[in-house]
């Protein structure tokens, strides 16, 4: 659904993420991770403004060190924007919502 945010695993990453007809801005995160909590409200208002232009999905790396491994995610949080099945864009750390947009914006034009 437009506007939301879904939880992914190492099961459906391919079919979600990979196989995604939009980009998709995977959230790899933590319930114990303090930044990784104030990432999420940042992310709810970009899903929101966003729409069906860009899929917005969490991936807990406790439960799913596969996925997390394979992308080399050593800290988090950290978000990887994917377009077309491809890395376009690598985000470590908790950013403020215009820094992210910044970051992510050229990934995305």
């Amino acid at each position: 659904m437009a506007g939301t945010i879904t939880e992914v695993n190492d099961n459906n990453f391919q079919a979600e993420v990979i196989e995604s007809d939009v980009p998709v801005l995977v959230d790899f995160w933590a319930p114990w991770c303090g930044p990784c909590r104030m990432v999420a409200p940042v992310l709810e208002e970009i899903a929101g403004e966003r729409g069906d232009a860009l899929k917005i999905v969490k991936l807990n790396v406790d439960d799913n060190q596969q996925t997390a491994m394979s992308y080399e995610v050593l800290s988090i949080p950290t978000l990887i924007l994917f377009k077309n099945g491809a890395i376009a864009k690598k985000v470590v750390g908790a950013y403020p919502k215009r820094k992210l947009e910044a970051e992510l914006e050229p990934a995305l034009a």
